[in-house]
């Protein structure tokens, strides 16, 4: 495995647990209510699913059917751990086309 694969594997593993300490140490319902009271928690969210949509965009580009499905439809829920993890399976992958400039398919 290539060190930035390492990278996002502890990054990905990392905000794993945070996500577990955060559904051990209070309730999600009342927390995601005062996030959504707060202007800036909107902004937050708004954000985080800009993310998702451009993740999704990139994993549409590269895979192909149900695999895109596959890969696009748990970003909401399982947010950018799910993201995180594509990257690491796929880094090969993005590796070649980006920077070795192999297999570009057209826009």
């Amino acid at each position: 495995m290539t060190a930035m694969r390492w990278i996002v594997a502890l990054l990905g593993a990392g905000f794993a647990a945070t996500i577990v300490w955060a559904g051990l140490s209070a309730d999600f319902l009342a927390s995601f209510g005062a996030i959504t009271a707060d202007p800036w928690g909107i902004v937050t969210l708004a954000d985080l699913y800009l993310g998702f949509v451009l993740i999704a965009v990139v994993i549409g580009w590269f895979e192909r059917g149900w695999r895109a499905i596959l890969w696009i439809v748990p970003l909401p829920f399982l947010g950018n751990v799910w993201a995180a993890a594509w990257l690491i399976v796929r880094w090969p992958e993005l590796r070649r086309r980006l920077v070795e400039g192999g297999g570009n398919r057209p826009t």
